[in-house]
């Protein structure tokens, strides 16, 4: 019974693992980017994890460009558990250097909305009023599974900043 009980203790502990690379992730599957998410403002929409070639000029670019250019450019996305700590994971074509940017998509636009969607960074340097900056949003993956933690960001009065 005690051994059942600690069971469900650590399970309940743990990170729900989503998007549609957790496989990689929860099965240590590298190379791989594992964004241990923190300070959701709620529940609402989805999570988008999206990975950037890691040079200036293709930080941000549109994905349909990135990929008619053959460059490194993947999205995963998943609904919101409605409780827990959460995980979203992203696979690399291979070990080095990439971009990344998380964003909560709480109305389920295309395009990013200023007044409700988050927005987090690996840096996790409050945002203010300006993109993130390819300094702000490098990672350097291994073989393996690479893990960071990336606080939320949501507008409060004339920026973006973690809520507090």
């Amino acid at each position: 019974m005690a051994i059942a009980w600690t069971a469900i203790a650590s399970a309940s502990a743990a990170s729900a693992q989503i998007g549609e690379d957790s496989d990689f992730c929860r099965n240590g599957h590298g190379p791989a980017i594992q964004v241990n998410v923190q300070g959701l403002k709620d529940r609402s929409g989805e999570l988008w994890l999206e990975l950037y070639p890691a040079n200036e000029s293709d930080y941000l670019r549109s994905d349909t460009d990135l990929a008619a250019e053959g460059k490194v450019f993947r999205r995963t996305r998943s609904r919101l558990p409605n409780a827990g700590n959460v995980a979203i994971c992203v696979r690399v074509p291979q070990p080095g250097t990439y971009a990344v940017l998380l964003r909560h998509n709480r109305v389920g636009r295309d395009k990013f909305s200023f007044w409700s969607d988050g927005a987090g960074i690996p840096a996790n340097r409050a945002l203010v009023r300006s993109k993130p900056t390819i300094e702000q949003a490098r990672v350097v993956a291994g073989a393996g599974i690479t893990t960071v933690n990336v606080q939320m960001q949501y507008l409060h009065g004339f920026g973006f900043s973690p809520r507090s």
